[in-house]
């Protein structure tokens, strides 16, 4: 199985479980200029944005790892584009994580904060 492959499947599985929790997906690989969403959901009147994380074994640690201060900075400025172009910009929001390992899934809701 290709990485785009694994990718998408971890980004499938990801919606599934939020779906599960409740939460409306409403976009799935969001793009602009200033980068890529994994996912966009509603909770509630909240918007959240979902980096999916996937790790077949924790060799290299653990998937939210991977989710560092430049990965951070970029998602903040690819949600604050999101939520101007759909005039979202009064909801409140925030950030989450969806680590995926042979374990199981991990959902960290509001794993960081933009700044």
């Amino acid at each position: 199985m290709s990485n785009t492959s694994r990718g998408l499947e971890a980004e499938r599985q990801a919606a599934a479980f939020l779906e599960n929790l409740g939460m409306r997906i409403l976009e799935r690989r969001y793009r602009s200029p200033l980068g890529e969403i994994d996912l966009v959901a509603k909770d509630g009147e909240t918007v959240v944005f979902v980096e999916v994380k996937a790790r077949r074994s924790l060799a290299f640690g653990l998937p939210e790892e991977a989710v560092g201060f430049a990965k951070q900075r970029r998602l903040a400025r690819a949600a604050e584009a999101y939520l101007a172009l759909r005039g979202l910009d009064a909801s409140p929001a925030r950030f989450d994580v969806v680590a995926i390992t042979p374990a199981g899934i991990r959902h960290l809701a509001d794993a960081f904060r933009a700044s």
